[in-house]
């Protein structure tokens, strides 16, 4: 398990070479996984005799649907693609873990993605509601001299943001990397005087697996929840203006 960050696995031949780490092919699998999906979910669909595949995606449709409706106010269900988009690669992404691969919502270059894509579309439509002057004032409010704390407030939103999510997948790698290494240190100790068998880690086989439960299934479906949400909320009251 590696703990020191996502590694260089080849580099693209032109530009001078750019460099694909784990991060970033990982994450194409994490795409392409979601596309299968999608495809497999949306394909033959008939209003009459809906098959269950059918009813599967007509659900999670409603569900998150339902979700940035009651979030975000009817006026922003355009944003229900990329809501879906965003909960869906982030949790894929942190799940990838279980299959042994590197997490790429635990490089911090993604969840500062996600943050700022959050951040400039808050931007935008407080701008687009409010005009510039309207803008600029609102860091004014509710009185000139806490104009620095608004500020401040303002640019540490996506950074709490991206730190958070980053933080608890990235923390998982970590201590499961560290528990996998200290179990097989322990078990050479403990067995490595048997012949053959000395040489199996087997004390890496349970716990790892339980903690796997929570880094990788609990704090996944949680991370990508909250990231969710919170893109929701900031950006649909920046946008409330018209509801």
């Amino acid at each position: 398990m590696n703990v020191k960050g996502p590694e260089i696995l080849f580099e693209i031949p032109v530009l001078g070479g750019i460099p694909i780490t784990e991060t970033i092919f990982n994450g194409w699998l994490v795409v392409a996984a979601i596309s299968i999906v999608c495809f497999f979910l949306g394909r033959n669909l008939s209003v009459r005799n809906p098959s269950k595949r059918q009813i599967v995606a007509e659900k999670l449709v409603l569900t998150l649907s339902g979700l940035v409706e009651n979030t975000m106010g009817k006026n922003n269900m355009f944003f229900l693609p990329y809501i879906g988009a965003l909960f869906s690669y982030s949790i894929l992404s942190s799940l990838s873990g279980l299959l042994g691969l590197r997490a790429p919502t635990g490089d911090i270059n993604t969840t500062v993605g996600f943050a700022l894509i959050a951040f400039f579309l808050i931007q935008f439509f407080n701008i687009k509601n409010k005009g510039v002057l309207g803008w600029l004032k609102g860091f004014t409010e509710p009185v000139a001299f806490l104009t620095p704390l608004n500020i401040i407030s303002e640019i540490a939103n996506p950074i709490s943001m991206a730190f958070r999510h980053f933080g608890n997948i990235a923390s998982g790698i970590v201590i499961t990397g560290l528990i996998y290494g200290a179990l097989a240190g322990l078990s050479k100790v403990v067995l490595g005087w048997i012949p053959v068998i000395g040489s199996i880690p087997f004390l890496q086989a349970g716990l790892p697996a339980i903690l796997s439960i929570y880094f990788d299934v609990f704090t996944s479906f949680l991370q990508a929840y909250i990231i969710s949400m919170l893109t929701m909320v900031y950006v649909g009251s920046a946008n409330e203006a018209n509801q």
